[in-house]
Order: C-alpha cells, then structure tokens, then sequence
C-alpha cells in the first residue's frame, strides 16, 4: 500500500469522524429545543457540548479537506511561473506548514495531558475537557499526514521522480 493510499484512507475515517460531530451537534440542538419547549427541561451542558463538539468535527475534517485540495488556493501570482517553480514553492510551503501544525499537535497533546491531570472540566455539565483536546489533536495530525504527503510528492515532482501535475500550495 503506497503511502497516499494510507493517507487517502486516514483522511476519509476522520472525514466520517467529522460527520458524525456534526450530526451529533444538529441532533443535540434538535433535542435540547423540543426538551425545552415541550417538557421544559432542556439538556444540561448543550452549550458546551455543542462548542466541544464543533471544534473537534473542524479539526477532524481539516485532513480531508487538504488532501482534496478544498481549501481556498491563491494562484494569480503563482500561475505565472513555470509548474516547477509552483512545485518547489508548493514543496517548502508544505514543508513549513508541516512544522507549524506538528508544532500544534505537540502542544495540544501536552496541555491535553495537563488538563487531564488538573482535572479541567466545562462549567456547568462538569465533562472532562481533555478528550476533546485529544481528539483536536488527532484531526490536526491527520493535517500533519496529508502535509507530509504532499512535500513528498512535490519533492518527487522536483526531482522528475513524479507525476507532472500542476500543484497550488
């Protein structure tokens, strides 16, 4: 299995991951509302859930998006110059954003593990508030893979190793 193929696969389990955040987010709102309207009693924590909920399907679903080249791409300048100048560009542009979000996912597992020993919890439902953290960090080094990945690539491009494809960082 070729390490794209692993990378394609990653991406879309934490693409489904993402999904079910959301759906679990609409699904909570739905229920909260008609508990509050019908029986007056709404479901203690929504709000937090909700927050929680949202950023975790965000992180999750960020791999994804990258690795289909979802995100909004500004080419007018990088057009203009030869597809292995916008291979070498896309290269050290993955590469330095590598870094950065392997920076995050460091930090985030390590105040994770912070929250987890001060015992952090949301303020009125009292849930543990490192999960959440975790599985922030997870979405975003799924990133981390598909960034790889893409540095990979470009760096095979760069040495005529790879498919010439036109490539926007």
């Amino acid at each position: 299995m070729k390490f794209t193929d692993l990378v394609k696969g990653v991406s879309s389990i934490l693409d489904k991951l993402a999904a079910l955040c959301i759906f679990f987010v609409m699904l909570l709102i739905v229920a909260n509302i008609f508990l509050r309207t019908v029986l007056n009693r709404p479901i203690l924590g929504t709000y937090e859930l909700v927050g929680f909920l949202t950023a975790v399907g965000v992180a999750l679903a960020l791999a994804h998006c990258a690795f289909k080249d979802g995100q909004i791409a500004v080419s007018l300048i990088m057009e203009r110059f030869s597809n292995k100048c916008q291979t070498m560009v896309s290269f050290f542009v993955n590469l330095v954003s590598l870094g950065l979000w392997a920076a995050v996912v460091w930090s985030l597992g390590e105040f994770a593990q912070t929250m987890k020993i001060k015992g952090l919890v949301s303020p009125s439902a009292e849930i543990p508030v490192y999960p959440f953290i975790y599985l922030i960090a997870i979405g975003l080094l799924g990133l981390c893979l598909v960034l790889l990945n893409k540095s990979v690539v470009s760096f095979r491009q760069i040495l005529g190793n790879g498919p010439a494809k036109k490539v926007a960082p």
